[in-house]
């Protein structure tokens, strides 16, 4: 398994662009500059050692030099075992709300991006749980398996928007139904759900659900994101708001915080409800309830033996770089015979290889 430390130094790599156009300017340059000297045949004869590959070939040199070093400060590491590690956490699943009454901007930049941001700070705060990911409206969809892939977590939750489930509403009881079949019965550790949602649109008598997920052992918690205010639902083309939701009278549709919904599911399986509208509360409360909750062990495999590779690179960009100061732009005679460029210069009334 591959593992680039440090990416941002790929952005040097945009110099090699500029490196080009500079050469090809430069070459440009001296052509027409020679042009106003002599004409061709007169050039060839006071400079008979002159080469055109020369330039190209210090300029290869230079860009896979360069192209090396910036590997080399990337830092490539490879594991070259796998191993399977005990580790102590908590297996936690985030129903995510994707209705959209999630596009309400009530609380900035909209309850959707809020609940991601909520999310992706929880995970933050994590060490050695597991995590798993649903995404709900009116139906229930599963978007990552339990995982101690946070890097994959976070990518599945940035994918996250209102329009990727047609059907619309809020099907709550469909979500924790899902999270039930998350949990693995053969690695028992506690379980806990978090439902992040404005509660509105509520489908259904959860009820029976939470009874079950509780006998399960599974613990939810909700986080309510908006405001009981509320606010309009967007309609939005390329992200700009051409228009706002309106119901069969013609009137705006305001959609509004339910918090009585969300205490309601979280009370009923030994959870508690927790306002979702400033971050670091909702992390700090979060890291408490879960310091309150006994881990288990379970196993879990990784990569190991992690080994650095940028000298294998720096040892080639020093070389090619090393190797380009004795480059000189002088034609030589192997350089000659293999007429890159199909020049041709008269000597003795014969033409022969530059």
């Amino acid at each position: 398994m591959f593992v680039l430390e440090e990416k941002i130094w790929f952005w040097l790599l945009l110099v090699i662009p500029v490196i080009i156009l500079f050469f090809l300017f430069l070459i440009f340059w001296q052509n027409r500059t020679r042009k106003k000297f002599a004409d061709s045949s007169l050039l060839r004869f006071l400079a008979p050692n002159r080469s055109r590959s020369k330039p190209v070939i210090k300029l290869i040199l230079i860009i896979l030099g360069l192209a090396s070093l910036v590997i080399a400060l990337v830092n490539p590491k490879m594991g070259t075992k796998l191993e399977t590690v005990k580790r102590e956490g908590v297996d936690i699943v985030f129903a995510i709300d994707v209705s959209k009454s999630m596009d309400a901007e009530d609380i900035a930049p909209s309850r959707l991006e809020k609940s991601k941001q909520l999310v992706s700070q929880i995970l933050n705060t994590l060490g050695s749980d597991r995590v798993g990911i649903i995404a709900y409206a009116g139906g229930a969809y599963p978007q990552l398996p339990i995982t101690t892939d946070y890097s994959a977590a976070r990518m599945f939750l940035q994918a996250l928007n209102t329009d990727m489930i047609s059907s619309q509403g809020t099907a709550i009881s469909d979500a924790i139904e899902l999270a039930t079949t998350y949990y693995d019965d053969e690695q028992q550790t506690n379980r806990v759900l978090f439902i992040i949602s404005d509660g509105e649109d509520h489908e259904g008598n959860v009820e029976d659900i939470t009874q079950q997920a509780a006998e399960m052992g599974i613990r939810i918690y909700t986080i309510g994101v908006g405001t009981e205010k509320g606010g309009p639902i967007p309609i939005k083309r390329n992200g700009v708001v051409q228009n706002y939701k309106k119901d069969n009278q013609g009137e705006t549709v305001i959609t509004k915080l339910n918090p009585a919904t969300l205490q309601e599911i979280a009370n009923s399986a030994e959870g508690s409800y927790i306002e979702g509208n400033v971050t670091s509360e909702v992390t700090d409360r979060v890291t408490e309830e879960l310091q309150n909750i006994e881990k288990t062990e379970f196993e879990a495999k990784q990569f190991a033996d992690f080994k650095s590779h940028f000298q294998w690179f720096l040892g080639l960009a020093l070389a090619l770089l090393f190797l380009d100061i004795f480059v000189l732009e002088r034609s030589t005679e192997w350089i000659r015979r293999l007429n890159l460029f199909n020049e041709h210069r008269k000597k003795g009334g014969k033409n022969e290889t530059e």
